[in-house]
């Protein structure tokens, strides 16, 4: 903020002091109309201040019913796996609660890699072909591979390998006394993988054949499954799961899909504190000491909010927060009973997840309203903060404007006082010339300076 200081003054004459006290008192009084704007600023940032902490409890609020409604959507259902060591699984959006078995485990997908069967002295000059034409097989592609050029060698053959776009990586591998070729697979997955010194021919095959690869082979529910990846995303709904080991003769690796009362008691705890903060914020603006924001719309906004929030009714078997364990006393602050929630049957906790909908239905559907006055780009709040940024721009610019105004003022008062003071000075010059005079005159008539 901007403080206007009076010029100094230096004068030679005896009332250079007045002089200086007529500035400052000019000062003083010019200078109030900038600090009432002053005080505007001062009080414009303060509301926004208590704007932006009231924003982010609703932030939070809004965060936490949407997450109700999301559990709701979800029936909380949570998924585990009776042997994470064999299995383990996701939940990818899994709707309905069951439980799936797997068995019979015999085969993890693994990639196939295979290494020549002969070394060679060197990597960059000894040929590996007469005729600089080879063949490399994968799965049931075939590319041919081109060496001519001085490339009829373990490193020629690695590169021809590496840019076919066969999905297969070649490296040299140094014994010390040889050097081989190694490739192998970019995916898992049982597949053919040869490397043949003449096309159309696997007798030619100049690779293993110890690591084919291996597809992920197992019973789902008692059906038969072979797919070249571990990771199986589209045999259950909204469940993925990843053989991870094969399973004993006779085991069975159960993957459940459940309601989680864990899940939504937490949900309803951070709700629950998510609103009581937004409440306490909310009441530090109603009342006698209300602060700057008393008489806002946002205040009473927030306030039809959380009656609505704290108020909403369904239409099923769960009709209020209350049935859910949430009180709320004489105060308005709300508590969460969890003896009362857990001991709720689980024809109640369904209807639990009626009552909360989704994050745009039911309960859950509060949060879009919530959102519509705390979203950071087009909440009604974020209005009202750039509302109060454009106001402290404009009163910003009147105090440097008054201040510049007051600047000259006191530059022009002070060339005047200085050619006052200099009249003055010369006045009294005189009155002192004067007055030695008349001493003079008095001493020469009566022999006296009296």
């Amino acid at each position: 903020m901007s403080s206007i200081s009076p010029l100094r003054f230096t004068g030679v004459s005896s009332f250079s002091a007045d002089l200086q006290a007529i500035i400052e008192r000019a000062s003083k009084i010019a200078a109030l109309p900038i600090q009432q704007l002053q005080n505007q600023q001062s009080a414009l940032i303060s509301k926004k201040q208590s704007l932006t902490a009231l924003n982010s409890n609703l932030q939070n609020l809004t965060s936490a019913v949407a997450k109700l409604g999301e559990l709701g959507h979800s029936r909380s259902l949570a998924v585990s796996s009776s042997n994470a060591n064999r299995v383990t699984v996701i939940n990818n959006g899994v709707t309905s609660a069951n439980s799936y078995q797997i068995t019979e485990i015999t085969s993890v997908a693994k990639a196939a890699s295979e290494t020549t069967l002969t070394g060679l002295g060197t990597a960059d000059t000894t040929a590996v072909d007469t005729d600089n034409a080879l063949e490399l097989v994968v799965g049931s592609q075939t590319y041919a591979l081109d060496l001519s050029g001085g490339k009829n060698n373990l490193n020629g053959l690695r590169d021809a390998i590496n840019s076919s776009g066969a999905g297969v990586t070649a490296t040299v591998l140094n014994t010390g006394s040889s050097h081989y070729l190694s490739v192998t697979s970019n995916a898992t997955g049982a597949r053919a993988l040869q490397v043949r010194t003449t096309a159309g021919d696997a007798l030619s095959n100049i690779l293993g054949a110890t690591n084919q690869g291996a597809n992920a082979i197992f019973k789902l529910n008692g059906l038969d499954v072979s797919q070249s990846d571990n990771v199986v995303a589209g045999a259950i709904p909204g469940l993925t799961f990843t053989i991870v080991e094969k399973t004993a003769v006779g085991e069975t690796v159960t993957l459940t899909a459940s309601s989680s009362r864990n899940a939504l008691s937490a949900g309803i705890t951070d709700f629950v504190q998510a609103y009581n903060a937004t409440r306490e914020k909310i009441n530090l603006q109603i009342g006698q000491n209300a602060g700057l924001l008393s008489g806002d719309p946002i205040v009473g906004e927030v306030s039809r909010l959380l009656r609505q929030v704290n108020g909403y009714q369904g239409s099923g078997g769960v009709k209020s927060l209350s049935e859910l364990g949430i009180d709320i006393d004489k105060t308005g602050v709300m508590s969460f009973n969890s003896t009362k929630f857990y001991s709720l049957g689980s024809g109640a906790i369904e209807s639990a997840f009626d009552f909360l909908g989704s994050q745009t239905t039911g309960f859950g559907g509060l949060s879009r309203k919530i959102d519509q006055l705390s979203n950071p780009v087009t909440g009604f709040i974020r209005t009202q903060q750039l509302s109060y940024d454009a106001t402290d721009l404009r009163l910003g610019k009147q105090v440097a404007t008054l201040a510049e105004r007051i600047t000259r003022s006191q530059e022009v008062l002070q060339l005047k006082l200085q050619q006052a003071d200099s009249l003055l000075a010369g006045l009294q010059s005189q009155q002192n010339a004067l007055e030695a005079s008349i001493k003079s005159v008095n001493y020469s008539l009566y022999g006296k300076n009296g």
